[in-house]
C-alpha cells in the first residue's frame, strides 16, 4: 500500500487533516517519545544531515514539517545562517517549538510557523537549501511535496530529508519489527493516550518508498544528484539532492 494512503485515523478526511489532529494530540510527549523511540539515536542522525550542509550555501533555510523545531534549532547553532523558517501543519508542534527557540535565544534567527508542504507560502526560489526530518511519510502527496521543495529552492541548493526506514538486514529486521510493532505502540499509548498515533508509525515507515525509490521521486520532482545514505543498521535513512 502507498503511504499516502496509510492515515492516523480511519475517517474520511484528507490525510493532512488527520496528520494536523494526531500531531496536535502528541504533541505534549512528541520529544519524550522521540528520545524514548530511538533512544537518543535520532540526535546523531539530525547531526549527520546538518553536517551535510556545512559546505553549501545556507544563507536561507527552509524546514519543512519542522514540528517541536529541534533542527531548525540545530541548523541555527551549526550553520550560523542568516534565517531559518521552519514550518508545520500542527498548532500544538510549533507552539511547543517557538518556547524551545525562545529559551535557546535564537528568536532573531529561526521563525516557526503554520504551512502546509503541498502549498508553501513562499515564492519561488526563496531558499538556498531545505530540510525535513521524519515528515515526508506523512505528506498527503509526496510527488507534490517534492515538487513544492524544487519550487522554492534556489538553483544549485541541496534538499536534505531524514526519514525512518525499514532494515533489510535478516538478523536486525525481526527484533526491529518486534519493537516497532508492539513496544512503541503499546509505550505510545500510555504516554500520549493517542491509541492510534504510534500505531500509524509503524505502519508509515513500512510503506514510505526507501533508498532507489525514493530518491527516484526526487528526480521525478525535478531534483538532480539525488543519494542515499543508510544510517544505524537501515531504522534511517538521509536522502539528499540538489535544483
Amino acid at each position: 500500500m502507498q503511504v499516502e494512503n496509510i492515515n492516523p485515523y480511519d475517517d474520511s478526511r484528507h490525510k493532512s487533516e488527520q496528520v494536523r489532529e494526531m500531531f496536535d494530540s502528541i504533541a505534549p510527549a512528541y520529544d519524550f517519545m522521540n528520545r524514548a523511540m530511538t533512544f537518543g539515536i535520532d540526535k546523531l542522525w539530525r547531526r549527520a544531515a546538518v553536517k551535510l550542509l556545512a559546505n553549501e550555501r545556507h544563507d536561507d533555510i527552509l524546514d519543512i514539517a519542522t514540528g517541536t523545531g529541534d533542527l531548525a534549532i540545530l541548523l541555527a547553532r551549526k550553520l550560523d545562517p542568516l534565517s531559518v523558517t521552519g514550518v508545520d501543519l500542527s498548532e500544538g508542534m510549533v507552539e511547543i517549538g517557538r518556547k524551545k527557540v525562545n529559551a535557546a535565544g535564537l528568536d532573531e534567527v529561526v521563525t516557526l510557523g503554520i504551512g502546509d508542504c503541498l502549498q508553501l507560502p513562499f515564492p519561488d526560489e526563496s531558499f538556498d537549501c531545505i530540510t525535513c526530518a521524519y515528515g515526508v511519510r506523512n505528506f498527503q502527496n509526496l510527488l507534490a511535496g517534492y515538487k513544492e521543495m524544487h519550487r522554492v529552492l534556489r538553483k544549485d541548493g541541496m534538499v536534505v530529508i531524514l526519514e525512518l526506514s525499514t532494515p533489510r538486514s535478516a538478523v536486525i529486521r525481526p527484533l526491529y519489527n518486534l519493537y516497532t510493532r508492539h513496544i512503541i505502540p503499546n509505550v505510545g499509548r500510555l504516554v500520549s493516550k493517542d491509541v492510534r498515533a504510534y500505531s500509524y508509525l509503524p505502519e508509515s515507515i513500512a510503506a514510505v518508498p526507501q533508498g532507489a525509490e525514493m530518491s527516484a521521486i526526487m528526480v521525478k520532482a525535478g531534483l538532480r544528484e539525488a543519494k542515499h545514505i543508510p544510517m544505524t543498521f537501515g531504522t534511517c535513512t538521509i536522502y539528499t539532492a540538489r535544483k
